[in-house]
């Protein structure tokens, strides 16, 4: 099948599955009639516009070194390699060279939508049972989390090099540059990273190099204000602009690596083999309609794009445009996601290990029974995952829930998108550093227990050569054969809730991107969580009297949402979440 007929089964079928590793967007889907849709919220001015090219991104000086970028020509993955390379220095708690991501690529001129997948990977030695104690119980979090063995293969650098190669512009080394410039000088410790160090530190004392790195004195975190020099890290940039991806997993920083993950009294298992031998993976992604448009995002080992689908697709059953941001918009939104996670929690995992039906979690008939379960009157008093075509149960799921990460979206003066989450996991990752950078906690991500209580094997256990099941989802929206937004998160597994509120916000309540992505979030996992401070005192006790318990109020890092969506004259509007430090920046 051509090219051009994956793009005409894609936007003429249900909820699909695009074979191959691109999806070409280029048949026209008919319109529906605007909707006109009122609220009490009110909504922020538009960030910005422009019709040439733009980046949204957590932090200024990431957001400056992609425009950079994309002034001197570059693509929007040049772009994503720059901002990547900033994040990863003045955002360490959330994202870097030592942890992984995904990215999702529009090309405008041939329309092909493909993604990138550089998941970190368990390494060889990895065991079911490497997170349990010597009683079989699943270790302390924070222990796990600190400890050797919660570190995963780092597939960032080789990710982003297998996209260079088949959408850069500049060489490869120009992206490098701004990040290796900014940590020789040194930056300003933001407030947000002077919080987050503290809390960081309330968790127990830092390891010695994290400790020398982010405090004074191995108690207070650096004041806000402080001058962050970062030598190693100049040095390891600059030896990837030089010599490409390899020198990190067969170089000096890789012997960095093996060594730092060997510290401490629970060290993890990960060799040079480990290293050398990672591949990033380009894959297919999969895709789906949603009323007029087109959603795109990643599939296994993220959850996030069929778990994304599987809310749209129940919600589709619903006017949600005339319910509009009431109660029942509200209402209806978080039982979907009930549905949804449930379903997620239960079957998705890295589909190269495990069986993951993901063409019955996202069919339109199976979504149509779920949607069913749902009352317009009252909560749904028990939420079990279904039973989707091609289905095996599986055992109850155990994993943790660690908020951190962070989002970017590119649009280039071609047209080109790229909606790109990347990650270390938890706040600094494993706090083990190497070469200037944090090491990840990622294989965290799997559950601690191979087997549920029933000792029936759960799907997203550990094995060596696996990759945890990730919930990141950068998502990228057609309509009409055309790109119309992008859009992802960080939040840990709450980024679907963030994720999907969004693309309702705007697509269903027509929403502006920034007003979409102030909108209070509420997280539905398993208990209601609610962003009280930002929710109408109204919608909450509306909430209330349809029983849901809205008394939980959401911790961690939250949301960090960027978005950029495409008006019908052309103009690019972006969007960044206020609950961060970051920013959009544009060239007309």
């Amino acid at each position: 099948m051509s090219h051009h007929n994956l793009g005409r089964a894609a936007l003429a079928a249900g909820w699909v599955l695009i074979a191959g590793c691109s999806v070409q967007i280029d048949r026209p889907i008919v319109p529906a009639p605007p909707v006109a849709v009122s609220t009490t919220i009110e909504a922020k001015p538009y960030v910005g516009s422009a019709s040439g090219a733009l980046v949204a991104a957590a932090n200024p000086l990431a957001v400056d070194a992609g425009i950079e970028v994309l002034a001197a020509g570059g693509s929007a993955v040049d772009a994503a390699i720059a901002v990547q390379a900033v994040l990863g220095l003045v955002e360490p708690q959330s994202s870097g060279l030592g942890g992984g991501a995904f990215l999702v690529h529009y090309d405008a001129a041939t329309g092909d939508v493909v993604t990138y997948d550089g998941r970190e990977i368990a390494p060889s030695g990895a065991r079911p049972d490497m997170f349990l104690d010597a009683n079989g119980r699943p270790l302390d979090y924070t222990t796990a989390i600190r400890s050797g063995r919660s570190v995963g293969v780092p597939g960032a650098v080789a990710m982003l090099e297998m996209a260079h190669r088949e959408h850069g512009r500049l060489p490869w080394r120009q992206p490098w540059q701004r990040a290796a410039t900014i940590a020789s000088e040194g930056f300003e410790v933001s407030p947000r990273l002077h919080q987050i160090i503290g809390a960081a530190l309330e968790r127990g004392p830092l390891p010695s190099s994290a400790s020398r790195y982010l405090t004074v004195d191995g108690v207070k975190p650096l004041p806000i204000g402080a001058r962050l020099v970062n030598p190693a890290y100049a040095k390891t940039v600059r030896a990837i602009a030089d010599e490409g991806a390899k020198t990190f997993y067969t170089g000096e920083i890789a012997k960095e690596i093996v060594a730092a993950v060997g510290e401490g009294a629970i060290p993890g298992s990960l060799n040079a083999d480990d290293l050398r031998s990672y591949r990033p993976n380009k894959l297919e992604p999969i895709c789906g309609n949603y009323r007029v448009y087109l959603v795109c995002g990643m599939r296994p080992p993220s959850s996030g794009g069929v778990a994304v689908l599987s809310v749209l697709g129940t919600l589709e059953n619903f006017d949600m445009a005339a319910m509009g941001v009431t109660t029942q918009g509200w209402h209806h939104f978080i039982e979907a996601q009930r549905l949804a996670y449930a379903d997620r929690d239960m079957y998705v995992a890295d589909d190269r290990f495990e069986a993951v039906p993901l063409a019955g979690l996202i069919d339109k008939d199976y979504l149509r029974s779920r949607a069913a379960l749902i009352s317009a009157d009252k909560v749904m008093a028990r939420v079990e995952a279904g039973d989707p075509p091609g289905s095996k149960r599986r055992g109850k799921d155990a994993t943790g829930a660690v908020t951190g990460t962070s989002h970017f979206v590119v649009v280039d003066r071609r047209g080109n998108v790229v909606s790109m989450t990347t990650t270390v996991e938890s706040l600094f990752g494993s706090l083990r550093m190497a070469g200037g950078f944090f090491l990840n906690n990622q294989l965290t991500d799997f559950s601690f227990k191979p087997v549920d209580d029933r000792g029936v094997p759960i799907a997203n256990a550990v094995a060596p050569g696996k990759k945890p099941r990730s919930s990141m989802t950068p998502t990228i929206v057609f309509r009409d054969g055309q790109f119309e937004l992008a859009v992802g998160s960080p939040g840990g597994n709450n980024i679907i809730a963030y994720v999907s509120k969004s693309i309702i916000a705007m697509l269903d309540w027509n929403l502006s991107p920034q007003a979409a992505i102030d909108l209070p979030n509420m997280i539905a996992r398993n208990n209601l969580v609610v962003e009280r401070g930002r929710a109408d005192p109204s919608l909450l006790e509306g909430l209330s009297a349809l029983g849901h318990d809205t008394s939980r109020s959401r911790g961690g890092e939250g949301s960090g949402l960027h978005a950029v969506r495409r008006l019908s004259d052309g103009r690019l509007v972006g969007a960044a979440d206020p609950r961060r430090e970051g920013k959009v920046g544009m060239i007309p």
